[in-house]
């Protein structure tokens, strides 16, 4: 039980890092710590070991004295849905975009939203105590817990994203959709062609071990040839989850999360519905989106990387739109985390309103070119106060001009230092990029392991 909750909760080698054994702890500290006064909103992916860790994360639940109602194979997106309408606490068994032999638990208090750092250590907190004593005698006879199947959750979410359009419709849209094989496979088919589009499904046939294998988000190669032999007018890739998505224009062109804002949000204040008139975004999200926003009077918001700092910031500012470069993307006003079938129909909505191609949609917004460099080094924490480090890179940001950004930050986990340049052109970034890592060996010591 040595596993730490990370950006997005507990993720490792199903059976081997994440055991019944942990997952049943990890389910006695959640309902420890987010009460027993409504029933656990537990969602799971398609993978093998789904039902394996399911079952333990409702037997710790439940031998708290928690409820707990399962709504299946759903999007991530689709639990905190359930737990925004019950306001119940929720869980979702899922590595997200890893392999299919990983799988994980990712936690939401009641009323769907993402832990909060101090909900986070006490869950920590149980964690550790459950591991160094054995739980005490829990409830008996009718204070256990109980499980019942939720029949109409889908139906539920489903309705939730088709009424986000207010009416309006696709009609006259093709998309074709890569699920990845993933827990999108059934929910978002259903939302476009309830919505009017034309529909092509991908990868929408899973067995436990193709999920996110060489489809869906992290490889849109065969969607990006699918769109342009079909004549679509676009496509959409998610994640295991679904809880964020990767667009694909016309021409076989990506459309990443940063151009997805761009996109929405120029729609949105266009509309009067970008309020304070502002996104907000990570410190990763691409120079051209901040200059997009500044060009047509809109404000970025910048955040550390992770969407539950998107999220926060978004509440602490009341802003309706923000999210990441890898397409998870958060619209307030209907959800309370990323959800990829939400994106890409607030994205075709644009498409179908204007009449325009999304090419030309996202043409709006310029990528600068941006080098990520992860470098090994024998101590990391040698950075903050390597003084003449910070000098050298504050130089180098200097030399690139307006059109050019540097940032180089700790790994929170790995002894490595993650570089990022972002220059008008890519021998630019490149030259830049490859001088950054110097220094920061020079500072922090090279490592004989690659990163």
């Amino acid at each position: 039980m040595t596993l730490r909750f990370g950006t997005d909760g507990i993720r490792g080698v199903a059976n081997r890092e994440v055991t019944p054994e942990l997952v049943t702890a990890i389910g006695r500290a959640a309902a420890r710590v987010l009460g027993h006064e409504r029933p656990f909103v537990i969602g799971r992916d398609t993978r093998r070991s789904g039902p394996m860790i399911e079952a333990a994360l409702v037997s710790g639940i439940c031998a708290e004295g928690a409820d707990v109602e399962l709504a299946g194979v759903v999007p991530t997106p689709t639990v905190a849905f359930l737990g925004a309408q019950r306001g119940s606490p929720g869980a979702v068994i899922s590595a997200s975009h890893n392999p299919f032999s990983d799988n994980g638990v990712k936690l939401f208090a009641p009323g769907g939203q993402k832990l909060s750092d101090e909900l986070e250590e006490r869950v920590e907190q149980q964690l550790h105590e459950l591991a160094v004593n054995p739980p005490p005698p829990g409830p008996g006879g009718g204070d256990v817990g109980v499980v019942q199947n939720l029949r109409d959750s889908v139906d539920e979410y489903v309705r939730h994203v088709v009424d986000a359009l207010e009416g309006r419709v696709l009609e006259d849209i093709s998309v074709v959709l890569d699920c990845g094989n993933g827990a999108a496979f059934r929910t978002a088919p259903r939302i476009f062609r309830e919505l009017g589009a034309e529909v092509e499904v991908l990868n929408g046939s899973p067995d436990g071990t193709n999920i996110n294998a060489g489809c869906g988000s992290t490889d849109p190669t065969a969607l990006q040839h699918r769109v342009q032999e079909s004549g679509a007018r676009a496509g959409l890739a998610f994640d295991g989850d679904a809880d964020r998505v990767i667009a694909v224009d016309e021409r076989g062109g990506l459309i990443d999360g940063d151009q997805i804002m761009a996109v929405c949000a120029l729609d949105l204040a266009e509309r009067d519905r970008l309020r304070n008139r502002a996104v907000a975004a990570t410190v990763m999200s691409n120079l051209g989106l901040r200059k997009c926003l500044d060009n047509h009077g809109l404000g970025f918001v910048e955040v550390p990387v992770g969407d539950r700092h998107v999220i926060d910031e978004m509440e602490r500012r009341d802003l309706v739109l923000g999210g990441e470069q890898s397409g998870h993307i958060i619209f307030r006003d209907h959800a309370s985390t990323g959800d990829g079938a939400l994106t890409g129909v607030m994205l075709l909505d644009v498409v179908a309103g204007t009449g325009h191609t999304l090419s030309l949609l996202a043409g709006v917004m310029q990528r600068f070119p941006q080098i990520l460099r992860n470098v090994s080094v024998r101590d990391r924490n040698a950075l903050e106060a390597a003084s003449e480090f910070w000098d050298e890179a504050a130089s180098m940001e200097t030399d690139l001009g307006p059109d050019g950004r540097v940032l180089v930050r700790p790994s929170g986990t790995e002894p490595v230092v993650r570089v990022m340049v972002e220059a008008p052109s890519l021998e630019q970034a490149e030259l830049v990029a490859d001088r950054l890592v110097g220094a920061v060996q020079r500072a922090c010591g090279a490592s004989a392991e690659p990163a």
